[in-house]
């Protein structure tokens, strides 16, 4: 029964050629598309999160989230050449594994996309905040920039952004091509001046101890990480847009990976070797956990001393430079920050409505998860409901507990295209792969142990939550997707009426279509 329902590739593909999307993404593109998505809240705030976990070891944490993350991205390079429609995770495991875990991944890039937009909004808040408090020497009460389990009561600003991004996605922001593609400069550049300033002055005594936690914490700061790099699974939504698929989508997802994870080790070790990045501990010399509100007024206790760690931060980088004698380009980083993160939030709030979608196409959610705004061209329904459900998760909880509960939901979705990609070899030998994973009898289990490992340094809390999620999961596909899913009723292959897949809101790069039912 678990195997059961497959939905042929034949059909997946034809399906998408008869409601399918302008192809007008190229290999550059996807590149910009992928650094665009996947620089932003891991690397500007999840800093602090893994130096309270692992200390400088998180050095090694980057390094073994990067590596789990490069040989996932290997399969998913083969699944989105091979199935270049619309639905990442959620498409490929329909075609190999069935229905029952399609839509387990599908839900579980619920939690990946949803979660990881409110957790890059709280980021977004934290730099903001400290700019402003910065510039026009104020003190923001932290009651309203902080959620109950970091020592305020609500983060107003996460929920601001939250709020008009889920508008700016509601009305369709079409013309935003040279926008995103300025943002994406604008923190790659960033990132650049912090590694430029940082890296010359950096002391080695920084680095000792190097795992003052144990390998444990180092684990443990990976699973968190991981986090940062998850922004490649959007390029794969993207592979219905994309010219020659084959070809591109491997070197838009790998490249993109590689890129950001360099900038990622130089900028670790900037903050290390400048500031530390030694672990804060309780009065007893009890281990604090992240986003507790333990942590939060031992940071207070300790600020009020005058002595303050990168730890405490919630803007870790921009803190950094203040620290070490460059208080304007401080500033000018959290600006940074502001301008540049809210692009991740859409990208990633898109991609939750790119799935919804696809879902529904096939039957599993209510049509009205597809309907699409007469004026706009927007699914406003399911994007309105997205942005309340966001910006809820921005208000009242911090950044690490969001991201790990979005990773949770990631590890699961990846693991399972891995398996699928494995599967696939076998039961569908003869079909063209114009991307071939290397080695993939081991790059696909190593993927699967990776992603394995990973969950389980998550802690307690979040694997629970997972597992609560997993089951709602499962009752409301019993109880309502698995009686009206049109492979289960025998309607295979559908020439859906209606106005086709909304346009991307934000096209990659100035010059580039607008993808959607209407080129725009």
């Amino acid at each position: 029964m678990i195997f059961g329902r497959v939905k042929p590739l034949d059909a997946i593909l034809a399906t998408a050629e008869k409601k399918s999307l302008h192809r007008s993404l190229g290999a550059f593109q996807l590149t910009m598309l992928g650094i665009g998505a996947v620089i932003g809240t891991g690397i500007f705030v999840l800093t602090a999160e893994a130096a309270q976990k692992a200390g400088p070891g998180m050095m090694l944490s980057f390094v073994i989230a990067g590596f789990v993350c490069a040989v996932a991205a290997l399969c998913y390079a083969e699944m989105a050449a091979m199935v270049p429609v619309s639905g990442s995770a959620y498409t490929y495991s329909y075609a190999v594994m069935g229905e029952l875990i399609a839509w387990m991944v599908g839900w579980a890039l619920i939690l990946e996309y949803a979660v990881a937009a409110g957790a890059v909004s709280v980021g977004w808040s934290g730099y903001v905040v400290g700019l402003i408090e910065h510039t026009f020497h104020l003190d923001i009460p932290d009651l309203l920039t902080r959620g109950p389990f970091d020592g305020g009561m609500v983060n107003l600003p996460a929920m601001l952004i939250a709020s008009l991004v889920t508008w700016l996605l509601v009305i369709g922001t079409k013309e935003s091509a040279t926008v995103n593609a300025v943002l994406v400069a604008i923190k790659v550049s960033a990132l650049t001046l912090f590694i430029v300033l940082s890296v010359p002055v950096m002391n080695m005594k920084g680095f000792t101890p190097f795992m003052p936690l144990g390998f444990s914490g180092v684990s443990a700061a990976a699973a968190s990480i991981f986090f940062a790099y998850v922004g490649f699974d959007a390029v794969s939504t993207a592979a219905e847009e994309t010219k020659n698929p084959q070809r591109n989508m491997p070197i838009g997802l790998i490249g993109s990976l590689a890129i950001c994870t360099i900038f990622y080790m130089l900028v670790a070790a900037g903050v290390i070797g400048t500031v530390g990045a030694q672990p804060v501990y309780g009065p007893a010399g009890e281990v604090l956990a992240p986003g507790s509100t333990a942590l939060s007024q031992q940071c207070a206790a300790l600020a009020a001393a005058g002595t303050e760690a990168v730890t405490c931060s919630k803007e870790a980088l921009a803190w950094t430079l203040r620290e070490i004698g460059w208080p304007q380009i401080g500033n000018l980083l959290g600006l940074a920050a502001g301008l540049a993160l809210p692009s991740v939030i859409l990208m990633m709030m898109f991609g939750q409505t790119r799935i919804f979608f696809v879902m529904s196409r096939d039957g599993l959610l209510p049509e009205l998860f597809s309907k699409v705004h007469p004026t706009y061209k927007t699914p406003h329904v399911i994007t309105i409901l997205t942005g309340i459900f966001v910006a809820l998760f921005a208000a009242f909880f911090p950044v690490g507990i969001l991201a790990d509960i979005s990773n949770s939901g990631t590890l699961f979705a990846f693991a399972a295209v891995s398996i699928a990609v494995m599967r696939l070899r076998k039961t569908d030998a003869d079909r063209k792969r114009p991307f071939r994973t290397p080695a993939i009898y081991i790059t696909a289990p190593i993927a699967i142990a990776g992603c394995a490992y990973l969950f389980w340094s998550l802690g307690v809390e979040t694997k629970l939550m997972f597992v609560g999620w997993a089951t709602l999961g499962l009752i409301v596909y019993f109880a309502y997707s698995r009686s009206r899913s049109h492979v289960g009723r025998g309607v295979v292959d559908v020439a859906e009426a209606g106005v086709g897949i909304p346009p991307q809101p934000v096209p990659p790069l100035p010059g580039a279509h607008t993808p959607g039912g209407q080129d725009a």
